[in-house]
């Protein structure tokens, strides 16, 4: 027989303590193989956005994942005693972040893919800890969505304005100094020189790292809501001032020293020390509002950079096979996932066949065309396959009408059809209206009747009667958001992403007698359409 004292020291409990959980350290090592096998199922996207680090609106992303660690690692010592089970609403996030990489990666659209991921990633959290840990680490889950770049045309929509808004505001710095400047969209005359805003002054290499600092500095400050909402979205309007004020100085410190002034070193330095300005402005902002507040601590005491007393052990998690079964379903999901990812590399890439716009005819019918280039910058930044520019004639009118094509063979990761109603505004032309307009007569390669854009812009005493639309795999579109859902739509199910857009540009000499341009314009691609679709690919091949 046994005796109760041989039972009471056999047991290895204390009373008061929890005892270990069975197979918990094997649980966070499937936590972190977990988190391994998203980064082998999301690497292409991950290299993407990797890669997008090196660009300088974007350099701040290295620095984001060791933030967000340091902001996890700060709450460690509150994590146990919150846990209790995994959410299954983790599972169903996980599967979401999952369809996003299939999604993202068959229409090649990375954004997607990463999005993708820190849903995963989340999700993953949420799965194996819970709700209430997830919750307490939401700053440090957002944090990452900084470390992400915006889609393309969001970009190139965002860089847009702000050329033109800070083009506008640098030539009222430079008039402070009595200096005679003269702008169109965002090319800045200063007689001598002319000045052109050109995107990478656009203040988005300033705007993205200051908005995550000003969202980390907005985080650590122990002060009301309502201030740091302030002092995170200020960065915005920090930003813009504070570029369109670098501008302002590059104009007139050209106008006093020469043209060297914006290149080279000195244009860079300015940029250095314009962000440090834009840090050294949320500073001050940050003094006021201590300065309001009549606190008697010090401006720093109220930032939060403790670190932890001691490191917590994993086994002061209450984690058991039983509690983490959502974190089980969701890594089975995750190696289905890694299974799947195989049928992807089997996708080919599409061979599309037609003519070169080189050889489209410069005579056709009563028109006259003259070829154009566009300059190899340019080409650059709009990374088309083919296109065609040409002003035709005829003897019969005196208006040249302007003819362009730009055909994308692929619209993935910044190549992207540029849409007039961001790019025609740069040039200094104001948009004064834009319809639909059916052409009479004219039926598209789909069978139905053409419609496109038809807009009249107007710079100074110019202006001009633009009509543009987009081929899309045999669509006539003419609205550009939905021209991007079917590039995407069409990736998936077509592995298609070629398109193209059509523009023609005709002169209005005058203004009262707009009916002729537009007439001389409708005949032009009443003529010329029936020629497009040899050159442009249609819904098929």
């Amino acid at each position: 027989m046994v005796s109760n004292d041989n039972l009471s020291s056999g047991s290895n409990n204390v009373e008061g303590e929890t005892p270990p959980n069975e197979g918990y350290a094997l649980l966070w090592v499937l936590l972190v193989a977990a988190f391994g096998l998203l980064i082998i199922i999301f690497q292409e996207g991950l290299g993407e956005m990797v890669g997008a680090w090196d660009r300088e609106e974007y350099s701040h992303g290295f620095m984001i994942p060791l933030v967000a660690a340091y902001l996890i690692w700060q709450k460690q010592q509150q994590l146990p005693s919150l846990t209790s089970k995994g959410s299954w609403l983790g599972l169903i996030g996980t599967l979401l972040g999952l369809m996003a990489f299939f999604i993202g990666e068959m229409a090649t659209v990375y954004e997607v893919v990463q999005y993708g991921f820190l849903l995963c990633v989340v999700s993953l959290f949420l799965a194996f800890l819970g709700w209430r840990p997830t919750a307490l680490l939401w700053a440090a889950f957002v944090y990452l969505l900084f470390m992400v770049p915006l889609p393309q045309f969001v970009y190139k929509a965002l860089s847009s304005e702000l050329q033109l808004i800070s083009s506008a505001i640098g030539v009222a710095v430079v008039r402070l100094f009595d200096i005679s400047v003269y702008l169109e969209g965002n090319i800045i005359d200063l007689g001598v020189y002319k000045l052109q805003v050109v995107e990478a002054c656009s203040g988005l290499r300033y705007l993205f790292p200051l908005m995550s600092f000003g969202f980390l500095i907005a985080y650590l400050y122990k002060v009301p809501a309502w201030q740091r909402a302030f002092l995170f979205l200020s960065t915005i309007p920090i930003t813009v001032l504070m570029n369109s004020f670098r501008i302002g100085v590059i104009g007139v410190t050209v106008e006093y020293w020469g043209i060297e002034m914006a290149e080279g070193f000195l244009h860079d330095f300015e940029g250095w020390v314009v962000f440090m300005g834009c840090l050294g402005v949320l500073v001050l902002e940050m003094w006021l509002l201590h300065l309001f507040s009549k606190s008697k601590l010090n401006m720093w005491d109220k930032v939060d950079l403790d670190m932890p007393d001691e490191i917590i052990s994993l086994s002061q998690f209450n984690i058991s096979w039983k509690k983490q079964r959502p974190f089980i379903a969701c890594l089975v999901l995750i190696v289905t996932a890694l299974l799947g990812k195989q049928l992807l590399e089997t996708r080919e890439t599409m061979t599309l066949e037609r003519t070169e716009l080189k050889r489209f005819p410069l005579y056709n019918q009563k028109w006259i065309g003259r070829e154009s280039s566009i300059e190899n910058n340019v080409l650059g930044v709009l990374k088309l396959t083919d296109y065609l520019m040409a002003n035709y004639t005829t003897r019969t009118s005196p208006l040249p009408i302007n003819f362009y094509i730009a055909y994308y063979e692929s619209q993935r990761q910044g190549a992207a059809i540029h849409s007039p109603r961001t790019c025609i505004p740069g040039g200094g032309w104001e948009f004064k209206g834009l319809d639909q307009l059916i052409i009479p007569g004219v039926k598209h390669m789909s069978g139905e009747p053409l419609e496109v854009n038809r807009v009249l812009i107007r710079k100074d005493n110019s202006a001009q009667i633009v009509y543009y639309w987009f081929e899309q795999r045999g669509r006539n579109i003419t609205d550009e958001y939905e021209a991007k859902w079917y590039v995407f739509y069409d990736s998936m199910m077509d592995n298609r992403t070629d398109g193209a857009l059509v523009r023609v540009t005709v002169p209005v000499p005058d203004i009262d007698n707009i009916e002729e341009s537009e007439q001389h314009g409708i005949k032009f691609i009443q003529d010329f359409y029936p020629l497009i679709p040899d050159y442009i690919p249609g819904a098929k091949l």
